[in-house]
């Protein structure tokens, strides 16, 4: 028997079960809770495309998945691109006339622009105010803002802190460093029964985003931890890259390595109260993106299924028509409509446990579909066998299965078990959710009706 522990693990009395079993485990008001824990933990810690941020978010994620850290040299070309020079920073803060931070990066690392040159400077405020940025539809909030390929400085404030600094003079300082150095990267490679891949990749640069993506990362780790101590038919390969320019530099590194990936899944966003969404791939109809579906459609809640479009998170990068990877992109809200997207409004109230838990269990059930997705033969394909000397007849009464399994799904497998249509086939063609089509096959497997096919 299976059973959860507190930090969200399982221990196992027996043999390892089947991802399929794994949700069945689940308290997911104790999951939540778990998943929350490590977002609190990590919410502090300044991170961008490169430096000691990243290493410190690895670190905890390590503590909870087996990583190999890679650090790729800056300079190093990945495609069109090259691996850009590694920022760190330690203080930041504007002064003014008195000497009072008035703007001050310990309160809040967005208040610096990501990969904000080092500066020292006493300037006017007219002088200053380039150097600004605020969102006056938002007055209360500090924007995200980044210069990650141009050199450049900058702040990001409220607007109501905006609109209280009085004409003077300002002392600015922005003690960091652009210099030569490593992209870091973490990698889990979990083998499988075949070489075949299942892709999970989430991004680690943000700085203090709980949605965007602390919660792709929370629930990426508790994915890896499950499938660790769950028997496999796929090996699974889990990214915790920086946005954009860490799917480039793996891609650049793995390309003997990418047709292994058969199926793959971009996590971010996750935590918001909206409801969940799944961007296709660019495939459009791949096994991911029809299992991802069918699970959205049968969970009995409101989502929202996208086409594939140029633009978001590091699908964008296994979709491009070089690779044209099937990897599809599961989130709650879309990228900014949520309205904290990218502000300090996306903080450790902005996502919520029932809402990572749903998410993880969404997560779950898609790759069990993926995992237990086979093609069976009918054993007996002339004219319908008898089901009730086979012991089936209390499970098969009547058509809305007032027994163990519903008649007609098991009729819907019986037919269509020719060896080449799959379970997600009949699931699709049937309108039964996948769980009852694979329990009716598993229930004619059992009596020797059907077989997988090979």
């Amino acid at each position: 028997m299976n059973s959860q522990s507190m930090d969200g693990s399982f221990t196992l009395s027996s043999e390892l079960p089947q991802v399929s079993q794994l949700r069945q485990a689940l308290d997911q008001r104790e999951l939540g809770r778990a998943l929350m824990e490590l977002i609190t933990e990590l919410y502090p810690l300044c991170r961008s495309l490169t430096g000691n941020g990243v290493r410190q978010t690895l670190s905890i994620i390590g503590r909870n998945v087996p990583l190999q850290i890679h650090e790729v040299p800056s300079g190093t070309q990945v495609f069109d691109w090259n691996v850009p020079k590694e920022w760190n920073i330690t203080d930041a803060y504007i002064k003014n006339a008195k000497g009072e931070r008035v703007v001050d990066f310990r309160k809040s690392n967005l208040h610096v622009w990501g990969y904000s040159i080092p500066v020292r400077a006493t300037l006017s405020l007219a002088d200053l105010k380039p150097h600004l940025y605020t969102l006056p539809e938002h007055p209360d909030w500090v924007p995200l803002r980044t210069s990650y390929y141009k050199p450049d400085w900058g702040f990001s404030l409220s607007h109501n802190q905006y609109l209280s600094l009085d004409d003077g003079e300002y002392e600015v300082c922005i003690d960091s460093t652009l210099a030569d150095g490593h992209l870091t990267y973490g990698e889990y490679y979990l083998p499988g029964d075949q070489p075949d891949e299942v892709l999970i990749s989430t991004h680690v640069c943000h700085p203090s985003m709980c949605n965007d993506n602390l919660s792709g990362i929370a629930i990426s780790c508790f994915l890896a931890r499950a499938l660790t101590e769950s028997s496999r038919r796929y090996s699974y390969r889990f990214l915790f890259i920086p946005v954009q320019i860490g799917s480039i530099t793996w891609l650049a590194r793995n390309e003997a390595i990418v047709p292994r990936i058969k199926h793959g899944l971009v996590l971010t966003a996750l935590g918001d109260a909206g409801f969940s969404t799944y961007k296709k791939s660019r495939q459009g109809t791949a096994e991911i993106d029809r299992a991802a579906v069918h699970v959205l459609r049968h969970s009995g809640l409101p989502h929202e299924v996208l086409d594939f479009y140029p633009h978001g998170y590091d699908e964008r990068q296994y979709c491009s028509p070089g690779f044209n990877l099937p990897v599809g992109n599961l989130r709650r809200a879309p990228s900014g409509r949520f309205p904290e997207y990218h502000t300090s409004a996306d903080n450790l109230q902005c996502v919520k446990p029932e809402s990572l838990s749903d998410s993880y269990v969404k997560c779950l059930d898609i790759l069990s579909i993926l995992e237990a997705n086979k093609t069976y033969q009918n054993l007996n394909p002339k004219c319908e066998p008898q089901l009730g000397k086979r012991g089936l007849y209390r499970m098969t009464s009547d058509l809305n299965g007032v027994g163990k399994v519903k008649e007609l799904p098991v009729l819907w497998v019986l037919n269509q078990s020719d060896g080449m249509h799959s379970l997600l086939d009949i699931a699709e063609m049937s309108g039964f959710s996948f769980d009852e089509i694979k329990q009716a096959a598993d229930s004619l497997t059992a009596c020797g009706l059907v077989k997988v096919h090979e």
